[in-house]
C-alpha cells in the first residue's frame, strides 16, 4: 500500500528539465516541447537556480538553468530566454542565494501571459509553487 501511494505521488509531480522545455522547429526556431504541452496545468518538479528577485517581498522569482548574478526577466516575451521560467509562489518564502541549487514544485503553464500586479510578461511559468534547497 505504501509503495502504491508513493508511486501515485511521484506520478502526480512529473520531473522536468530545462533541456526539455523547447524543441527546435527549424526555420521557425524554438517552440514549446511536446512534454511541456502534455504537462500543461499539471504539477511538475524542476531543479535550477533562483535569479536575484526584482523586489524585496515579491511572491515570484525567475528560475534559471545556471546561476545568474542579475535577474534575466525581460519586459517582453520576444526577448524570452529558453533557459528561464517564472515561479509564482503559493506563499512567500525566504529567497536563497543565486548560486544555491533549488528544487521547485508547482503547476506548469505555457504561453504569453502578463501579470496584472507587476506587468511582467512570461512565456513559461509555475504557479502555486514551493521550493527548497537541495
Amino acid at each position: 500500500m505504501i509503495l502504491l501511494l508513493l508511486s501515485i505521488a511521484i506520478k502526480a509531480q512529473e520531473r522536468l528539465g530545462f533541456d526539455e522545455l523547447y524543441e527546435n522547429t527549424g526555420v521557425l526556431g524554438l517552440s514549446f516541447s511536446q512534454k511541456v504541452k502534455s504537462l500543461s496545468n499539471k504539477k511538475v518538479v524542476i531543479d535550477g537556480f533562483m535569479a536575484p528577485p526584482l523586489k524585496v517581498g515579491a511572491n515570484f522569482f525567475v528560475l534559471t538553468k545556471a546561476p545568474m548574478a542579475l535577474c534575466p526577466f525581460c519586459s517582453s516575451d520576444t526577448d524570452w530566454s529558453e533557459d528561464i521560467l517564472v515561479v509564482y509562489l503559493k506563499k512567500r518564502q525566504i529567497f536563497v542565494q543565486h548560486n544555491a541549487i533549488i528544487q521547485v514544485k508547482g503547476v506548469l503553464e505555457y504561453g504569453s501571459w502578463t501579470d496584472n500586479e507587476s506587468g511582467f510578461v512570461s512565456l513559461l511559468r509555475l504557479r502555486d509553487a514551493v521550493f527548497e534547497e537541495k
